[in-house]
């Protein structure tokens, strides 16, 4: 039952019901063990498998030396990958090592094919989320990664969210310190005894009544305008880790054509000397 749990919860099977589940749970996944800095497969391997994590971590990255190792995604429990080998069976486009002692489930292409034929079903539903999956990689690959956050979180902006913002930007400023002080020097002096009978006399209580109505309307206001510059924070950061993370696999695959293409050239160049010899 807490294979069949952890199957559910994975985006890959969610369509498929109770009855699909457990079969696949039954006879079908194989149970592996992965000790903490072992390789579970290097980028270029054939590719005939996917994994499905019970428990631990594994980095997913592209290899290359200590400055040029580009680490694309952590996996955990509830997460697999490799997943694009079990159709396409091509060499494996990046490497993953175990982080931490883990184990995984292991779902191979013939072993896949089996249940698909027992079950046709469910290979409507696997092959949506795959496509799914494929197509938001293409998209990271190919389109403009970079965008201006503050651009886009202006035009989703409501009035009282530009509300929040002034209030927390006046309340941060010398003008608002000089205009609280300004006002209540002008308040006390304008209901001194100098003038009879004043409407707000000392201790000044609707004063400080004003002033507490102000001060408990502040405070949410504030932590509202900084909650969304968190929020934008975050997305600042999610757009740079994307921005590098594009750029870095551009550069890996421009360094593995430029080698290709010097071995090329000196297989040429080879091939000229003893044409000539």
């Amino acid at each position: 039952m807490e294979i069949i749990s952890l199957l559910r919860s994975i985006s890959l099977f969610d369509a498929l019901d109770d009855a699909d589940l457990a079969a696949l749970s039954g006879s079908y996944l194989r149970e592996r063990a992965f000790p903490a800095g072992s390789r579970i497969f290097d980028q270029g391997d054939a590719g005939d498998a996917m994994f499905i994590v019970v428990s631990g971590d594994v980095n997913i990255y592209l290899p290359g030396d200590a400055s040029r190792r580009v680490s694309l995604e952590d996996v955990s429990r509830g997460q697999y990958f490799g997943e694009l080998s079990l159709f396409g069976q091509q060499p494996r486009s990046a490497s993953a090592v175990a982080t931490t002692d883990c184990v995984l489930l292991e779902l191979g292409h013939a072993t896949l094919g089996d249940y698909l034929e027992q079950r046709p079903r469910a290979a409507m539903a696997i092959l949506r989320t795959l496509s799914n999956r494929l197509r938001d990689t293409n998209m990271l690959l190919s389109a403009r990664a970079a965008k201006n956050v503050d651009e886009e979180f202006d035009k989703h902006l409501s009035w009282s969210d530009r509300l929040a913002d002034s209030v927390a930007e006046l309340n941060g400023s010398w003008k608002f310190i000089v205009f609280l002080i300004a006002l209540t020097a002008l308040w006390c002096f304008g209901n001194s005894s100098l003038f009879g009978a004043a409407p707000d006399p000392y201790p000044y209580q609707f004063f400080n009544l004003a002033l507490g109505i102000l001060v408990s309307l502040q405070g949410p206001l504030i932590v509202m305008s900084q909650n969304r510059q968190a929020r934008k924070d975050r997305a600042r950061a999610d757009t740079d880790y994307n921005v590098n993370l594009k750029n870095e696999v551009n550069i890996e695959t421009l360094l593995r054509e430029l080698a290709e293409f010097r071995a090329e050239m000196n297989g040429h160049r080879e091939s000229g000397k003893d044409a000539l010899a």
